[in-house]
């Protein structure tokens, strides 16, 4: 009788684990629900996007606020917005946006706004790039306030934004219909603001850090589409790992790809660099090279190969590293089996023409 009750008991266990409903090892377990936790960890992100663009947009408008009235009333007149921007550009160099044309676009977008008491609040919840478009290619206030309302409504990118104000969807709808704002929803302060959730380059340099979080962030789009690319293209390339750590005495570093390849039966690491090739960047390389033989590599492979990308503004350069134990018969049977370097520098300007374009958004 106990043998069936356990039968009976074990079948059910396993109907349930059929039915994804219960793991067998963890019948008793109870089912633990952190949504509350994802959920307040978010919510506070959300609030701090939501935060820097708010103050962000407040600078601009106090900005404009203070050259509008100074230029109105001191004698200084026009003269002041040239000395204003020598001034932003030797104490502030890396905000973006306070040259002349600059100035006088916040000056403009104060003036625009100032005495609307419904729209006026409403400019803060859309990423600085958002309001410049529509700012510079919409004449009405009404044809403002729609399109202001739509970006928040439907969380649109400057693309969208941009795709939208040149199908004359406002004129399109006012001809059909003739009341602009019935058609979007009215927006309250529980919204998401448009465009911040990935913060732009007016806000990261807004917060003083341009340089190590746009360069990150490149580097790892770069090295995502990358990836894809050599396992699409490259012949027996098996990947490894991404950010492969290495330790060499107490001191970890790491390598942004790491791939193996069967034909030549040997590791193959994979560098990018933002900005120009430096010669410095080929010792790098090999002493990831000796780290890899050393720790990684088995007896029967051969020694470890490095490739090193470098994107800069102006050129893609894309160099080989090898070990100095290769003979000149191993060298050449190396760069035979890789992937060609002219098509690596085509793929790197592609990959980064497309990021770059993106992050105009």
């Amino acid at each position: 009788m106990k043998a069936k009750k356990l039968y009976l008991k074990f079948a059910d266990v396993l109907a349930k684990f059929k039915r994804n409903e219960v793991s067998m090892n963890n019948e008793l377990e109870p089912n633990y629900d952190f949504d509350k936790i994802v959920n307040m960890i978010e919510t506070r992100r959300n609030n701090a996007y939501k935060k820097v663009n708010e103050e962000l947009i407040s600078l601009y408008w106090d900005f404009g606020k203070y050259v509008s009235e100074e230029v109105n009333n001191s004698k200084w007149g026009n003269k002041l917005v040239e000395k204003l921007a020598e001034f932003m550009k030797e104490n502030y160099p890396n905000m973006k946006g306070f040259d002349r044309s600059g100035i006088y676009r916040m000056k403009q977008f104060y003036e625009t706004y100032k005495d609307n008491l419904i729209v006026a609040p409403l400019v803060r919840q859309l990423s600085w790039s958002n309001n410049i478009l529509i700012l510079g290619a919409t004449k009405s206030m009404e044809e403002k306030e729609f399109y202001i309302r739509m970006c928040i409504k439907n969380n649109y990118t400057k693309r969208e934004l941009d795709r939208q104000i040149g199908s004359g969807y406002f004129e399109r709808y006012m001809l059909s219909d003739g009341k602009a704002n019935q058609s979007i929803a009215k927006v309250d302060g529980d919204e998401d603001y448009p465009n911040t959730r990935i913060l732009d380059t007016y806000s990261l340099e807004f917060l003083d850090l341009p340089n190590h979080y746009s360069e990150y962030d490149l580097k790892k789009s770069i090295i995502a589409n990358m990836k894809d690319f050599i396992l699409e293209i490259g012949k027996d390339f098996t990947y490894v790992g991404e950010e492969y750590r290495i330790q060499v005495g107490n001191e970890d570093f790491y390598i942004d790809l790491l791939f193996f390849n069967r034909e030549l039966n040997c590791l193959v690491a994979f560098e990018l660099k933002i900005g120009k090739f430096k010669p410095e960047y080929i010792s790098k390389m090999d002493f990831y090279l000796e780290a890899l033989d050393r720790q990684e590599k088995k007896n029967d492979e051969n020694p470890s190969v490095g490739v090193i990308l470098c994107s800069d503004r102006d050129e893609k350069v894309v160099e080989y590293a090898m070990s100095r134990s290769l003979s000149p018969t191993m060298v050449s049977e190396y760069k035979l089996k890789l992937i060609d370097k002219r098509l690596l520098e085509k793929k790197l300007k592609e990959i980064t023409d497309i990021v770059d374009e993106n992050n105009k958004d």
